[in-house]
């Protein structure tokens, strides 16, 4: 295929697709690959060269780096929202052929820049038993005891690229991403997260008149929630510093599933009854400590929850309405 600007993987997907729009819009050439057909990408960049392609494949990854790249983000998981990685932990473990095979095929390529997309899912079990979490610093991923399943992907992958970078020189970045959320990502069907499934859920209340939304637990479970735009500029400050060891990229703004909640119907302009009912939790609360990327990058996630979730909001109203219309939907 020839050299390349930067390579995207995952690029049919929700941070894939929003990173190719940015790399774009900076000059850059972009090889954008994903295993979806085209008309499933959520967002399908007509300036750069579209790939449809499994990397969790070896002959893949060394065609996709045919020639090399300057920057390499890969970002294909198989991945969703709470209710997909508890229930689907084999699936989210087979991502590792993805990260063995892009790492071999990078090294031998001889890309300029490595990134490599890992989660807060990594951090251990026993630092987020409470609400009221201590923010988790990076060093909080061990002694390991992440997520089953899809949180110790994320961190064999994670030690994979730091050796890589160790033992044959690729300059590997890692970000452990906290809860990324935004127009165009996932918002139905078992992968969203709950940012997006927040926005469906109120929306589809508004648009039913059913005047109440269901609530996984008792809602008092805390998160922090980062927004795309943020999620992307930390990427790419990261991959292109010298800073090697991973990071969180993540807003440290600490907010229960239940304020999340009303403020997705704040910004609808309603009240509606929660119903709460059984479902998958995941930790009782993460947060993102941020000492280090302020410290190593001179900058930390900046958009405020509630003007995220606005645009986050108009957008999904706009699918759901579609949805029930009986008209073409994104994601």
């Amino acid at each position: 295929m020839g050299g390349i600007g930067a390579v995207v993987t995952g690029a049919g997907g929700f941070i894939g697709g929003q990173l190719t729009r940015v790399l774009l819009a900076e000059g850059r050439s972009v090889r954008a690959v994903d295993r979806k057909p085209l008309h499933e990408w959520y967002q399908l960049h007509a300036g750069a060269e579209n790939v449809v392609g499994d990397v969790s494949l070896r002959e893949t990854c060394a065609a996709v780096l045919d020639g090399g790249a300057d920057e390499v983000y890969h970002l294909a998981a198989d991945m969703g929202g709470m209710g997909f990685i508890e229930n689907n932990k084999a699936a989210c473990m087979l991502s590792v052929l993805s990260s063995t095979h892009m790492l071999l095929a990078a090294r031998d390529a001889g890309a300029g820049r490595y990134f490599y997309s890992s989660s807060a899912c990594v951090y251990a079990a026993e630092k987020q038993t409470d609400a009221d979490v201590l923010p988790l610093r990076e060093e909080d991923a061990y002694p390991a005891m992440p997520e089953d399943g899809y949180g110790w992907e994320k961190l064999f992958s994670e030690r994979m690229a730091r050796h890589f970078r160790e033992d044959y020189g690729l300059a590997t970045r890692t970000a452990r991403y906290h809860n990324v959320y935004g127009p165009y990502g996932t918002w139905t069907g078992g992968r969203e997260k709950a940012p997006a499934a927040a926005c469906r859920k109120v929306a589809l209340a508004v648009l039913t008149g059913s005047g109440e939304v269901e609530i996984w637990g008792d809602g008092e479970q805390t998160r922090s929630f980062t927004y795309i735009d943020d999620c992307v500029e930390g990427t790419l400050r990261l991959t292109r510093s010298e800073h090697t060891d991973p990071i969180n990229i993540g807003s440290d703004k600490l907010v229960s599933i239940n304020q999340l909640y009303s403020m997705v119907e704040q910004i609808a302009g309603v009240s509606l009854h929660h119903r709460h009912v059984p479902g998958p939790l995941g930790v009782r609360g993460r947060n993102s400590d941020n000492t280090r990327i302020s410290k190593e990058l001179g900058w930390t996630p900046e958009t405020p929850l509630l003007q995220g979730l606005e645009a986050t909001y108009r957008w999904v109203y706009d699918q759901v309405k579609a949805q029930l219309d009986g008209r073409p939907v994104t994601c």
